[in-house]
């Protein structure tokens, strides 16, 4: 049988000796990864890069306003490479405006490749140890304080991102600027399990709730603009993912 050489298996290869279900990637491990990351393109996961909206504006293709709020409204699409017992690899297409919610990735690594187009990233991690109140009024609910990690637009070609269980920014949110396709290796894969609870947040400004608690913001490392509270909430009903074909190399697992 012929090997299969394709970067996409040399990166399974290389995760797959690399992850186990139980300790986190070593930092050489994880720059090992990162370095692999950055040599794929769309082409290499059979993608073909989508047109800008300034491309379909202005380009002889005969798109009409109509046509380009309809291709807002399109859904994520969802394209698992492969799944095993210590880490999944999938990439996640979204249209123009697409938002993925802020949501958490619970004792898990996570690598992140923006393959084409921009992709606008706020994440959080936790503040330890955990400050968490009960909100006040006729539906109260508890927020928890995070730390903002990074608020920035990610546009390919860009250099992989890495997040773990408690830095590197665990809880984020992706708001598509352009159409983009983002790939993910997160080791160990989304399984319910004991201690493991997956969530989605809605995040508030540090004012919101601070009345009279602000002895933190003494520390040197933040500004009250720097962190939020944030509180669990059900899947968004708005969340529209679907399901599609992964179309790049085999993977031999």
């Amino acid at each position: 049988m012929t090997k299969n050489n394709s970067k996409v298996q040399a990166l399974y290869d290389h995760c797959n000796n690399t992850f186990t279900p139980s300790t986190s990637p070593s930092p050489q491990a994880s720059q090992s990864i990162c370095s692999l990351l950055d040599t794929l393109g769309p082409a290499d996961v059979g993608l073909k890069e989508e047109l800008s909206d300034d491309d379909l504006e202005h380009g002889n293709f005969g798109i009409n306003q109509l046509d380009r709020a309809e291709r807002r409204a399109q859904p994520i699409t969802y394209l698992e490479v492969y799944k095993c017992h210590s880490s999944t690899m999938c990439i996640f297409c979204l249209p123009t405006s697409a938002v993925f919610p802020l949501h958490n990735h619970p004792e898990m690594t996570v690598f992140s490749k923006v393959l084409y187009g921009s992709v606008h990233v706020k994440a959080y991690d936790w503040v330890e140890p955990a400050q968490i109140q009960e909100t006040k009024g006729p539906s109260s609910f508890p927020v928890r304080l995070a730390k903002l990690s990074a608020d920035k637009v990610l546009t390919a070609p860009c250099e992989a991102t890495v997040l773990y269980p408690k830095s590197g920014g665990n809880l984020h949110c992706l708001t598509a600027v352009t159409p983009c396709a983002v790939l993910d290796i997160l080791s160990p894969p989304y399984r319910e399990e004991p201690g493991r609870k997956y969530s989605y947040y809605h995040d508030y400004p540090y004012s919101t709730f601070s009345a009279g608690n602000r002895a933190f913001i003494e520390t040197p490392d933040g500004k009250e603009e720097d962190y939020a509270w944030l509180a669990a909430i059900e899947t968004p009903d708005d969340l529209n993912i679907c399901d599609g074909k992964y179309a790049g190399p085999a993977i031999e697992l």
